[in-house]
């Protein structure tokens, strides 16, 4: 069933990204999960297209499409590859900040360089000793004339290697009461002095995805890329969060369905004791288990695609939707890597890369308890 906020229009786009990913993205995708990094070059790529930030407003380069545009190409990607997570991040999180909280010259540097692909985004909020406990960051930024001094580590930051920009949450009055009232966003630029990247960091999945440690040794930030108000950063990341957590629930969701197909297509092909796997009864109920749960995520994900693009606020339904999904997904990973048997456990198979892939999406955006904390708190208990 076709989703109702899905036109024409949306169908038309879909399958010109396709077409495009078929020639730039799937021939190479294995060679950028070995070689660990997705190239530049595809991204210039994917602007020069319009596949980047295509919502944002057309006098700054963009196409002022709806969040459905977003939605297409996040699908498209997951189906792909998990590793391309980090475009997703660029167009429908992290780019975001820059076009609700930034000044119109800030817009006018930054935006049109987001949507051609020259600048690649990034937004660092975890940090060694904080992780879903945002207002217990350390990172600190002191101002310093016309500059903030800026000291502290960020981990686990995706795009990390490759970012030109970086939305940074830190501590601009560490003795704020309380504590989140203290935060502020500073944008850092690549050439910032002071600011150097760690190594990138060997994942378990997504191993094309580049995630980075971040420092910042008195790094001297313009006070001009501050972003927003001071003070006021934590209250623009709660903002922003909901965009985020429903990004991540689209992927997950897509990766069941793409992963129920491959298994579905296996089963089908695969011979056991003089019959095709696929007609033994005990293998037809895990896969109508499957099919049922892939279903119930589809449908509700799509309503709150919809709720959200109407400009409602519905953080619960999409935490809802972000732990329920993402844990639905890890089910269907497991399910679907016992029924290729051996085959599964291979790496020339696609579900072996599935299977490691889609852990994070239960840890990323708010690990699944955070959701359900989120969710336990609107229920009047």
């Amino acid at each position: 069933m076709t989703a109702r906020y899905l036109r024409e229009e949306h169908h038309m786009f879909r399958a010109a990204f396709r077409k495009f990913l078929e020639k730039e993205a799937y021939p190479h995708y294995n060679d950028w999960e070995k070689r660990g990094i997705i190239p530049r070059s595809f991204w210039a790529k994917m602007g020069e297209n319009g596949f980047l930030c295509p919502w944002v407003d057309e006098k700054y380069g963009g196409l002022n499409a709806d969040f459905a545009y977003s939605v297409v190409i996040n699908e498209e990607l997951e189906k792909v590859g998990a590793s391309l997570v980090g475009i997703g991040l660029h167009n429908d999180i992290v780019t975001p900040y820059i076009a609700s909280y930034g000044t119109e010259e800030q817009k006018q540097k930054w935006l049109p360089k987001c949507v051609t692909g020259e600048l690649i985004t990034a937004i660092a909020m975890t940090e060694p000793g904080a992780g879903s406990d945002l207002a217990n960051i350390s990172t600190t930024a002191v101002k310093d004339g016309d500059y903030y001094i800026v000291n502290g580590q960020k981990t686990f930051i995706t795009n990390g290697i490759h970012a030109d920009l970086i939305v940074v949450a830190c501590k601009t009055d560490p003795h704020a009461k309380p504590p989140h009232r203290g935060i502020s966003l500073l944008v850092v630029e690549r050439d910032t002095p002071g600011f150097t990247r760690g190594r990138k960091l060997e994942k378990v999945g997504l191993h094309a995805q580049d995630t980075a440690e971040l420092f910042f040794h008195d790094a001297k930030v313009p006070a001009h890329n501050l972003l927003g108000e001071e003070g006021r950063g934590f209250y623009y990341l709660m903002e922003k969060l909901q965009q985020e957590r429903l990004v991540v629930a689209i992927a997950a969701q897509t990766a069941a369905e793409v992963m129920f197909s491959l298994t579905k297509q296996y089963v089908k092909q695969r011979s056991a004791f003089g019959r095709r796997v696929s007609e033994f009864q005990t293998v037809q109920f895990r896969l109508a288990e499957m099919a049922t749960d892939i279903a119930l995520g589809r449908t509700f994900v799509d309503r709150v695609i919809e709720e959200h693009m109407a400009g409602k606020q519905i953080v619960t339904e999409v935490s809802m939707a972000k732990w329920w999904i993402t844990e639905m997904a890890k089910r269907v990973a497991a399910e679907a890597m016992q029924l290729h048997g051996g085959y599964g456990y291979m790496e020339e198979y696609e579900i072996a890369r599935r299977y490691r892939d889609i852990p994070v999406s239960a840890i990323y955006a708010g690990t699944n308890e955070m959701m359900k904390t989120i969710i336990a708190r609107q229920l009047d208990l």
